[in-house]
């Protein structure tokens, strides 16, 4: 039998998502949006480049959770989406309305599912939504580090004019400005990039790291980076499925780990069939811990904003 994914949100993440899962022949695939014929149309016209594509995915659209049933991972990507001149911040309110009906709907028809959290703001609501679904922090993911480290990567290879495959990439901390990403961690074909690009030029991509998605939304005007975050899920959803044991950075509840307690923030873990399997604990220098506990201060205010 094969697995099922649902993705709440038939936007442009959300049906994007779709795409790669069932590109993939990863699972079937629930599309469910509030709004009728969106998902039902993007569902049907998915379903319909799998003859074409060679994969017996199968793929619908609803507006009904009774649909989700049962699911082995449920993405969540609905929420309002950023615009120009809005931080993430600004989302938080109305996206937090959004996540508590769709986590209780989701929780009722999928108990056993695997969350993955894509709205944004994204840490505050990964944290909201492992508050309101009452499962273990195991099975309550956030998607931002996969996604940040592959701007890094992009960034890296293409300054170096290297291949995509040679760069492994390392970010730690919330999803945004605060976000850390680790230089003395990250490599070209097992060589540090330290010691491949100068610390300035070096200092100047990792600025770009942090302003990726409002680099994006400049260009878009109208909405906000789809093609590398659904990816990125499509990554962790893999990761899960087959159960691969594959570290990649998530916003994971810590519970002491790197000295944060009762948060949700970006660390490398090891994913799994059942979520998160472990949480990886590297050692940091002064500079990086306190750069980390700045991002971790930046979750843990959003998070008393709706007060959770």
């Amino acid at each position: 039998m094969r697995k099922k994914v649902s993705i709440v949100g038939s936007g442009n993440v959300g049906a994007t998502a779709a795409h790669w899962i069932a590109s993939k022949e990863l699972a079937d695939v629930v599309l469910i949006d509030i709004i009728e014929g969106v998902p039902q149309g993007k569902g049907l016209d998915l379903l319909e480049a799998m003859p074409i594509e060679k994969r017996d995915s199968y793929i619908i659209g609803t507006n009904d959770y009774a649909d989700t049933a049962n699911s082995d991972i449920v993405v969540i990507t609905a929420g309002i989406p950023r615009k120009p001149g809005m931080s993430r911040d600004d989302l938080l309110n109305t996206n937090y309305k959004i996540m508590a009906d769709v986590v209780g709907k989701v929780v009722k028809n999928s108990p056993n599912c695997i969350l993955i959290i894509v709205s944004n703001p994204l840490d505050a609501m990964a944290q909201a939504a492992y508050k309101l679904s009452g499962f273990p922090r195991e099975r309550v993911i956030g998607m931002a580090g996969v996604l940040d480290s592959a701007r890094f990567r992009t960034f890296m290879a293409d300054e170096l004019k290297v291949s995509v495959e040679n760069v492994t990439a390392f970010v730690l901390g919330g999803h945004g400005d605060t976000m850390v990403p680790l230089p003395r961690y990250s490599t070209v074909a097992g060589i540090p990039i330290t010691e491949l690009i100068a610390p300035d030029r070096l200092a100047q991509i990792v600025q770009r790291t942090r302003d990726g998605g409002a680099e994006i939304v400049k260009y878009l005007k109208t909405g906000s980076a789809y093609y590398a975050p659904s990816s990125a899920t499509t990554e962790m959803v893999e990761a899960i499925l087959k159960d691969k044991k594959k570290i990649l950075p998530c916003a994971a509840y810590l519970d002491g780990e790197y000295g944060i307690k009762g948060l949700y923030v970006g660390v490398p873990v090891k994913l799994g069939a059942k979520g998160i399997e472990q949480i990886i604990q590297i050692k940091l220098t002064p500079e990086e811990q306190a750069a980390l506990n700045k991002s971790a201060d930046a979750v843990k205010e959003l998070c008393g904003v709706i007060g959770v």
